[in-house]
């Protein structure tokens, strides 16, 4: 008895835990546990991106404020010139699709990154990026 009283408990918990966040989903929020874990996945980015206003670029542009910005748009970097002719917007689509095979979609790109094969960790780090503003 006490077994089905704490698998009905757990399940009440976890109903309750995706009603509160639903909310934020609806409105393509990510979760403090989605942007935390982004943070920890883009260290292996860090290298080669800044994140911080006003940041003189790396071996690849800052990357604050990306998420909403046309590709290629950053002034005073030099970008490739497919990425440059590609005529993208970074929402969570394209940058999704860029984390997971950047050479893929803009063939051409001077970015020399394999790409994240895990759906997961490019929406973790899509998450943490859509924070720097």
């Amino acid at each position: 008895m006490k077994a089905d009283m704490r698998i009905a408990a757990m399940i009440v918990m976890g109903a309750a835990g995706l009603l509160a966040a639903s909310p934020a989903m609806a409105q393509g929020k990510a979760s403090p546990a989605d942007v935390a874990a982004g943070k920890k996945a883009f260290m292996k980015c860090m290298a080669c991106h800044a994140t911080t206003a006003g940041a003189p670029a790396k071996v690849g542009p800052t990357l604050f404020g990306v998420v909403g910005k046309a590709a290629a748009s950053q002034p005073g970097y030099r970008y490739s010139a497919a990425l440059a002719g590609a005529k993208l917007t970074w929402n969570n689509a394209n940058l999704d699709k860029w984390l997971a095979r950047p050479m893929t979609m803009v063939p051409g790109t001077a970015m020399a990154f394999a790409g994240v094969s895990d759906a997961a960790e490019r929406k973790a780090i899509i998450a943490y990026l859509s924070t720097l503003k």
